[in-house]
């Protein structure tokens, strides 16, 4: 494609400068490169390098196809057929297949290391074409006039300093949220929050067969649990609770980590012989959205502009399609500046769309109702199968899921209306760490 001329005030000229190597920035890169665009991209590390968030969704599947991957993946990754839930409060545990959703044809995915991951998919953007620079960070962006887009100022890691001149911005840094913060557009999700430690352990019981890679989510008083194993023995266990209870410990992160991870049977028996072989992580206050995707000459991608808690696997997902996504919509506003309202409108919408419908389950997933519908689940109207495609990701295409969702919505307050003193209970518990006993199901 012609390349617009811009002035000579920068070190360097690029159509598109991406903030971020991670899968979003990354994606966007590699799209945006085969369409012929002139991208860099600016990674602040060096890959590989430590990434928490292993399990991948079905629905990643045929985008690691688009962008060549897939094969690269399937060497590092264990194969994920489905998901098993355990609950104190229920005398089973449940298992999911994703062979078993709406639609068949998205049976499996895979639990993989990040560092692995990640590093395939900037690897693959630079081959691609686009121009990869790690160990350089962005510090400022002045926003030009006339729509002339963005003048970058990085610095890379031996202290030398860098400005690029580029028509379109992404920003795809992350939960650093670089733009969000700067325009004052990150804010705290008001209706759900949480906190998460997380390490990786060796010598975890796993499951036999097919189910070893499967991932596994502990219930427990305090938040939930999960359970990753990786294909070279490493498992990735991580706990999500409320910050006020993270506010509250008196010991270090790592006793604070297996205290709760104690309070836990279930979890605590598959680690009886493991051994911790990594630093343990936190992070505290982790849901957010940013009250804009888009602006002139920029887009927020991935995590930069929202991020859910992660007990569905969405995040991968959310920010791989937010990068095919992106990368069609600049690729309209750069060649087709008069269709730019548009392409940034879908663009937007689809923003929107899968952090909404993941959340809707996510802010209700600790809530004694919803852990019941997924402990004893009922495929009545086919509402288990359009369960089971939300938990592959399945939620952008034409698969008909949405009135069977809609029914399975109704079940839910109308299950909760029928035990309201339970429900007011435990919304309290979680909001105010009210303390209460809840019993075991059928005893309430």
């Amino acid at each position: 494609m012609p390349h617009e001329t811009l002035p000579q005030s920068a070190d360097h000229q690029c159509d598109v400068l991406v903030i971020g190597g991670g899968p979003a920035g990354s994606t966007a890169a590699t799209r945006l490169a085969e369409m012929g665009h002139r991208v860099t991209l600016l990674e602040k590390a060096h890959h590989p390098r430590f990434h928490i968030g292993e399990s991948l969704l079905p629905a990643n599947m045929p985008l690691l196809d688009q962008l060549g991957v897939r094969t690269e993946v399937e060497a590092i990754g264990m194969q994920k057929w489905g998901a098993e839930f355990i609950s104190p409060w229920h005398d089973h545990r449940q298992t999911f297949e994703f062979a078993d959703a709406w639609d068949k044809s998205m049976p499996s995915a895979f639990q993989v290391r990040r560092s692995e991951f990640d590093e395939i998919l900037i690897r693959n953007a630079g081959r691609k074409g686009a121009e990869v620079i790690e160990g350089c960070r962005v510090r400022e962006v002045e926003f030009l006039p006339d729509h002339a887009g963005a003048l970058v100022h990085a610095q890379h890691d031996d202290g030398r300093s860098v400005t690029w001149r580029c028509r379109f911005l992404v920003d795809a840094s992350g939960r650093d949220t670089f733009l969000g913060n700067r325009l004052k557009a990150k804010q705290r999700n008001p209706k759900h929050n949480s906190s998460a430690l997380y390490a990786h352990f060796t010598g975890a019981q796993r499951n036999c067969g097919k189910k070893e890679g499967h991932i596994s989510i502990f219930w427990f008083e305090h938040g939930w649990l999960w359970f990753i194993p990786l294909a070279d023995g490493t498992t990735s266990i991580g706990v999500v609770t409320w910050p006020h209870r993270m506010k509250m410990r008196k010991t270090s992160v790592k006793e604070f980590f297996l205290e709760q991870i104690a309070l836990c049977p279930a979890m605590a028996m598959r680690l009886k012989d493991a051994q911790l072989v990594s630093e343990v992580e936190a992070t505290g206050n982790f849901s957010y959205s940013c009250d804009h995707s888009h602006g002139d000459r920029y887009l927020l991608l991935g995590d930069a502009y929202a991020f859910v808690d992660p007990v569905f696997s969405s995040g991968v997902m959310l920010a791989m399609k937010s990068g095919f996504e992106g990368a069609d919509a600049i690729d309209t506003c750069l060649r087709q500046p008069q269709k730019s309202a548009t392409a940034l409108k879908r663009f937007d919408k689809v923003m929107k769309h899968g952090p909404k419908e993941f959340s809707w389950f996510i802010y209700r997933v600790t809530n004694p109702t919803m852990r019941n519908l997924f402990m004893g689940p009922s495929n009545v109207f086919r509402v288990q199968e359009a369960l089971l495609s939300v938990l592959a990701g399945d939620i952008y295409g034409k698969t008909p899921i949405w009135g069977s969702l809609r029914i399975l919505k109704a079940i839910y307050y109308l299950a909760s209306l029928a035990n309201l003193k339970r429900t007011l209970l435990a919304w309290k518990h979680r909001k105010f760490n009210i303390r209460y006993v809840e019993e075991p199901e059928g005893m309430a």
